[in-house]
Parts: C-alpha cells; structure tokens; sequence
C-alpha cells in the first residue's frame, strides 16, 4: 500500500529533529511506484522532497543515489553549471528507509516531447556534456563502479548471450546486435563519468531570460566510470531532437567524441529489449516475457535486416575478428550487471513509434544502412551496394578513369580492392552461417 503524504511528512522530524512541518503536498515522480514521495513545507521556510522505497531493487538505488550525493563535494558542485539535489537527513520508517533532501525547482520533459532545435534539446546536451567532463578521481574516490571500454563490451556481450540463451531473441537480432559487438571500431572510445544511462527526465530546466536551460540533476545514483553513449541511448526515442541534442553536447564536451558514439548509443537503446526479455524469463513472469518478445520482434519488424553498423564501420580487420570471438566462445552462461529491474514501458513505447517514424522519414535515421550482400551469396546485391552507396561511388574504381593514370595501374587498384572486399565477405559469411 502506497503510504499518504502525511505519514511521510511525519517522518520529517525524525530526520530533521529541529524543524517542524507547516504543509504537506504530493509529489508525482513518474517512477512507475517504486517510491512513495512527498513534498513537505518546514517552518524555516525551506520545502524538501521526502522519499521512501517501495522494493528491495528501489530501495537499492536510493541509497545508492544518497552515497553519490553525499560523496559530490562543493568543489564538484562549484563546476557544475546545474543543481544536485542535497540530502538533509535519513530516518526509519517501519522496515523502509526515509530520505529527505532539498527541492529542486523546475520542470522535466519526456524524451518523446523533447522540441527539436536549440533550446530543450541543446540544453540537455550540453549537461550531459558537463557531467562527462567531471574528472574520474570523483568516481573513484567514492568507491563507485569503474569499467574499461573492454568490460563494457563484455556486459554487453554477457547481456546478448542470456537473451539468445532464452530462444525468443529474433535472429536477425542477434546477426545486427552479434555484428555490431563484434566491431573493434565500435569499442575504441575513452571511458568517461557517466550517469549510468540517464533520461531526458532526470534533468530540470527553467526559463532563463525565455531560453528552457537545465537548472538541475536528480538522477545520480547510476553515477560510474564507463561509456559516455550510455547517456544518449534515449535519443532511440526522440529522433528529431537528436542533431540538436548532439550539437549542445558536442559544443560543450571537453574531449573530441569517438566516431561511434551514436552507434553505442543506439545499440544501447535497443538491448533495452533483450534485457526485458532476460529479466522476464529470469524472474519467471510470462507477461513480462510475453511483452518483451512482442517488442523485439515489432523491432526486428522495423530494422529489417540492416546492420546497425554503416558500411565503412566493417574491414577485413573486424571480420576476421569476429570469426576468432565466435570460435573462442564458451556455451556458459553468467551473469551481466546490465541485467536491472529499471525498464520502463512507456520509454520502450516511444521507442517503437519512432522506430517506425524513422522507416517513413530517411533524414530521421539514426543510423546508416548498408546493403545486405555482406551477409549474402547473391551477387545481384553486390552490384546494388556498388552503384547505391555513396562511399562506393567516390572510390577510384568507380569514378570515371582519369586519362593520367595508366590502365594498368586502375586495373591492379581494384583488383585489390575486390580482393579485400572478398576476403571481409567470406569472412562474415563463415561468421553469420555458425551454429
């Protein structure tokens, strides 16, 4: 049962002893429930947020969230262009724990109402840009989570593994999600402060001389040292924000952004529902598992069988390395940290409306499709990739011949190329027909 504002407001002089309570309001947090939360008005003037958990995972995270606060000295606040919130006090309630701490002023915006353009969109950015800045000793001096580029990719290998193991997952799935993992390009980034894969709603804004600005953070607790596309994944939802948000973060980032960001990010949005599906058939709940298939295969629906990769993405370097993962994998299954109890449905909702919003609108694309002959015997494709893609269309081979360069020589400079492109194709056909 959810507990009333006033039993929470009660709980206020427990962990503020001096202060007494003169008002009590709701607070609506769109939590899904995980929380039962209150605004209370204290007689210095002053009006706190109080916050009880509602599950063991809930209750995980907001001492997870009071830890980070705690550890965020003024110094990191004092470089922060926005608000975090700041704890003023714990106390027992029954079994639970109660957190009070300050009330932030402003208002929030899904990731599905985000406007595109400056404003909104380039204001989210640029936060998320300043967060990145943060210098890791903040991390890792609080004894927060740490993870290399390598072990993110091991999560997330971990993560694709459990959800083939359950065999639901979409095969053309597991081929895009495979490709994209298997990818050296993908993984060269450098690991970054990171919130833990933040929502557009985590972020407050207030009109600053009529310009919406982020004014404040509430989301911590995911707070570690990882991959920066982590906090971008929601853009999967808000496609015609997404050049925006990504002009305010990088105009505002303090380090040049790797090439692929916007690939992890994506394939992050989409694992979203290979995790759902893990923790449905983990926890045994058919209609979780039941929902999560039906979004995978509405997804698998809309990405067709385009790798989630452009084609310039993919060498003979990256074939060759995935037929040496495929062949050194093990059949055990163990766990992944990406497994959470945090999916939220109506997140993965807009997620799919806009996935079909993409396949209507090509400048909505998130990412790049490639022709489907690397994948493929038919040498029919092979000819469509070749006259389709702008990449192909610049290259020497394919450009009208240049009187000054001997035929001989264009002849051998393709010829290579064919061989490469020949080598990388056989490569990945022998990777993808792997049982």
């Amino acid at each position: 049962m959810a507990r009333s504002p006033l039993t929470l407001a009660a709980s206020v002089t427990s962990a503020l002893p001096r202060v007494a309570v003169v008002g009590v309001g709701e607070l609506t947090e769109g939590t899904a429930g995980r929380f039962d939360s209150a605004v209370a008005d204290l007689d210095d003037g002053r009006r706190v947020v109080v916050r009880v958990a509602n599950s063991p995972e809930a209750a995980d995270e907001l001492a997870a969230q009071v830890h980070v606060l705690r550890a965020l000295s003024a110094g990191v606040r004092g470089v922060l262009p926005f608000r975090a919130p700041e704890v003023l006090g714990e106390a027992g309630l029954g079994s639970s724990r109660v957190v009070v701490s300050d009330l932030l002023p402003g208002y929030r915006v899904d990731a599905g109402h985000v406007p595109p353009g400056r404003g909104v969109a380039t204001s989210l950015g640029a936060a998320i840009a300043n967060v990145h800045a943060l210098p890791v000793s903040v991390v890792r001096d609080a004894g927060l989570p740490s993870r290399t580029p390598a072990q993110v990719r091991d999560e997330a290998e971990r993560l694709l593994d459990r959800a083939e193991a359950t065999g639901l997952l979409p095969f053309s799935l597991l081929r895009r999600w495979s490709t994209a993992l298997a990818s050296e390009q993908l993984w060269r980034f450098e690991a970054a402060v990171t919130l833990g894969g933040v929502e557009p709603t985590a972020f407050l804004l207030e009109d600053v001389d009529d310009v919406p600005t982020v004014t404040g953070l509430l989301d911590w607790h995911g707070l570690s040292v990882g991959d920066p596309a982590a906090d971008l994944r929601w853009l999967a939802s808000a496609p015609t924000a997404a050049e925006a948000v990504y002009e305010g973060y990088l105009s505002t980032a303090h380090r040049a952004p790797d090439a692929r960001l916007r690939d992890r990010a994506r394939l992050y949005a989409e694992l979203e529902f290979a995790k759902w599906l893990v923790h449905g058939h983990a926890a045994g709940t058919e209609s979780v598992v039941a929902d999560a298939v039906a979004l995978l295969e509405s997804l698998a629906e809309g990405v067709g069988e385009t790798p989630l990769l452009s084609y310039d993405a993919v060498d003979v370097d990256d074939a060759l390395a995935r037929v040496g993962r495929m062949s050194d994998a093990t059949g055990e299954i163990v766990d992944t940290s990406m497994q959470t109890d945090t999916y939220d449905p109506s997140m993965m909702s807009m997620f799919m409306q806009d996935t079909a919003n993409d396949d209507a609108d090509p400048a909505a694309e998130v990412t790049q499709p490639i022709e489907l002959s690397l994948f493929s015997d038919d040498e029919a494709a092979d000819a469509a990739t070749d006259a389709a893609s702008p990449a192909r269309r610049t290259t020497p081979e394919t450009a009208p011949a240049d009187t000054t360069v001997p035929q001989d020589l264009r002849q051998a400079s393709a010829a290579d190329e064919q061989e490469r492109d020949d080598a990388a194709r056989n490569a990945l056909r022998r990777w993808t027909t792997t049982d």
